[in-house]
């Protein structure tokens, strides 16, 4: 049986940028599984400021998500009027922004980390408490960026009112719901943003990474799926304009995180998990490539 985690190269070994692009093979769910879980190692290896600062990004950065959308929807629909289907298929189009420069940023977003670490923990036994320090220590941080993005956009004049009014009427969209609505559009949203975790940790370029990013936060944007952060912002904005109570808040956001995380670990991490490890993919041997030399000697003879 060969490790599930096989050694990395040393510096020696490790193919130059310019070859590196030449071995292009699709890797397999396990080459995945081991990226996964060294991106994890880096992550808990973080101090707790470091964690901190990246989360204060993160929930700063999401705010584009809401910010692209909503321009986009102030800008489309005339005054007086509900925005179209066709308006807000375009308008979403934006709304995978924030996920892009986060994702792609290296900055901490607590849906990536209900993939990450929670895979090191699976396959190794151990790593518990440091997962549940950089969980306790980046939501809230990213709660924070978000409410700092949208102190931004409501108590100042950076932004025209009818941008302010359509990125508060996002807020009041998403908490306009029953708390089982909420946890089960969260369960949608953490599945599909732990696959962009799991696939861009398989992507071979930036380009590449970027066009997975967008398609599937894209749909989360399109079908309004709960997320914790990136709407973080929106309600927010409705809450500093006066038109939702602060309760309002925590009544949304508490279901929204915990169907992200069931979302996120059970939808993505445990059955990925379950593919490598359970499902035996670690072990797994390619079967030997047809010699076409020896077939026509065996067929000569």
């Amino acid at each position: 049986m060969r490790p599930l985690f096989r050694r990395k190269p040393s510096a020696q070994e490790a193919p130059s940028p310019q070859n590196a692009q030449k071995h292009l093979e699709r890797p397999s769910a396990q080459d995945i599984f081991e990226q996964v879980a060294n991106n994890a190692r880096q992550e808990l290896g973080r101090s707790s400021t470091s964690l901190a600062i990246s989360g204060l990004a993160g929930g700063i950065f999401m705010g584009l998500s809401a910010l692209g959308t909503a321009i986009a929807l102030a800008m489309l629909t005339p005054k007086g009027t509900e925005p179209t289907g066709t308006v807000q298929l375009i308008a979403k189009m934006f709304y995978p922004l924030g996920f892009i420069v986060v994702i792609l940023g290296r900055s901490q977003l607590f849906t990536e980390n209900t993939l990450y670490p929670v895979a090191l923990v699976l396959a190794e036994r151990k790593h518990l408490w440091k997962t549940l320090r950089l969980w306790c220590i980046v939501l809230p941080f990213n709660v924070i960026g978000a409410l700092a993005f949208a102190c931004l956009a409501s108590r100042t004049n950076a932004l025209h009112p009818e941008f302010v009014q359509s990125l508060g009427n996002l807020g009041l969209e998403a908490i306009n719901h029953p708390a089982a609505t909420i946890f089960w559009s969260g369960v949608m949203g953490g599945w599909i943003i732990a696959t962009v975790a799991w696939l861009v940790s398989g992507s071979h370029s930036i380009t590449g990474s970027v066009m997975i990013i967008w398609l599937l936060a894209f749909v989360v944007g399109l079908g309004s799926f709960a997320h914790c952060i990136a709407a973080s912002g929106e309600v927010f904005t409705s809450i500093l304009t006066g038109r939702a109570p602060w309760m309002a808040f925590p009544t949304w956001f508490l279901p929204a995180v915990a169907g992200n995380i069931c979302g996120g670990v059970g939808m993505v991490t445990l059955l990925e998990y379950g593919q490598v490890v359970v499902g035996g993919d670690a072990d797994a041997e390619a079967l030997p490539a047809h010699n076409k030399e020896e077939t026509t000697t065996d067929n000569a003879q």
